[in-house]
């Protein structure tokens, strides 16, 4: 038997680190890069190209290149085998002909436009309204769902609640995770993201409503006289279908990302981490809150300070 509620107050200390370090991570991507998140063109327009060159060509010097064509502001993704992911301003599709005739002049190669994909920043705009609507009803809808489906319980509103925030939770950790990346490494979400943070919240609430399925049938079937320890259990029996669910899916994403090709591989990343965060919401998060609200054991939320004696 494993002390998952014994150990809670570890479990909101290394969420509350995490935390902490994604909004500095925001704070740093506002103050650096005027937005929480490094946007791509899905949410600020321009244009995405896939260029192939024949010969080998270095990042430094295909950016080199770009500055000096009065491309300063591209951003430039190696994505192997001689292939380069650009997102630059708005062009249109004879412009980024010209663009690539010039580069393959100055860095002698033979370039050719394997993708050319262009957003207007109308487009964008709209794109990023209703990215944040969708995740809006998407929590709206999981907090209903979850109040209906534990209805017979005790206040069930609880229940709804404890597992959106811990869909919260996992939510805010990727985006400082990103927000990490994009300024330190320029990495940009874009709809995939989106779409992506969607579906670790399908993926989250799932492996949430398992737990707290168990913990509503060992409340019913009264295994334990106390609240706590009911839960303990359930999280115990639970252990196994919940890491066995994460490592077969964390396999097929790891496939994804080795062979799935470059443009996806940010998209891969947001499922894999939305696996893991969300196992661990599951099992070390959802569970202890419901444990604390329902004992009023606020003081636990802030593992910072010593216990009372």
């Amino acid at each position: 038997m494993i002390d998952f509620i014994g150990k809670k107050r570890w479990f909101f200390f290394i969420s509350w680190i995490l935390v902490i370090i994604g909004i500095v991570s925001l704070v740093i991507s506002q103050i650096q890069l005027g937005a929480p998140l490094q946007l791509g063109i899905d949410f600020t327009g321009g244009t995405s190209m896939i260029l192939q060159f024949s010969s080998k060509v270095e990042q430094s010097q295909l950016r080199e290149e770009m500055a000096k064509l009065g491309y300063e502001e591209a951003r430039i993704q190696d994505a192997g085998e001689n292939n380069f992911i650009i997102y630059t301003r708005e062009i249109s599709s004879d412009e980024a002909r010209e663009l690539t005739e010039k580069l393959g002049t100055e860095l002698d190669s033979q370039v050719e436009i394997i993708d050319y994909y262009l957003v207007s920043g109308t487009v964008a705009g709209q794109t990023a309204r209703n990215a944040i609507i969708a995740v809006i009803i998407a929590a709206v809808a999981m907090l209903l769902y979850i109040v209906w489906a534990f209805r017979r319980m005790p206040k069930p509103f609880r229940w709804g609640t404890c597992a959106v925030i811990a869909l919260v939770h996992n939510v805010f950790i990727i985006a400082g995770i990103f927000s990490f990346l994009g300024w330190l490494a320029g990495v940009a979400i874009d709809a995939l993201f989106i779409t992506g943070l969607l579906a670790v919240v399908g993926y989250s609430i799932n492996n949430t409503v398992v737990v707290f399925d168990r913990i509503r049938e060992n409340v019913l079937r009264r295994i334990r006289t106390d609240f706590a320890e009911t839960v303990n259990d359930s999280l115990t029996e639970t252990l196994g279908r919940c890491l066995n669910t994460a490592l077969t899916t964390i396999f097929v994403l790891l496939a994804l990302f080795l062979f799935g090709g470059a443009t996806i591989h940010y998209f891969v990343i947001v499922l894999l981490l939305g696996v893991i965060i969300g196992t661990y919401d599951s099992l070390c998060f959802s569970g202890q809150l419901l444990v604390v609200w329902e004992k009023r054991q606020w003081r636990e939320l802030w593992p910072f300070t010593k216990r009372p004696a």
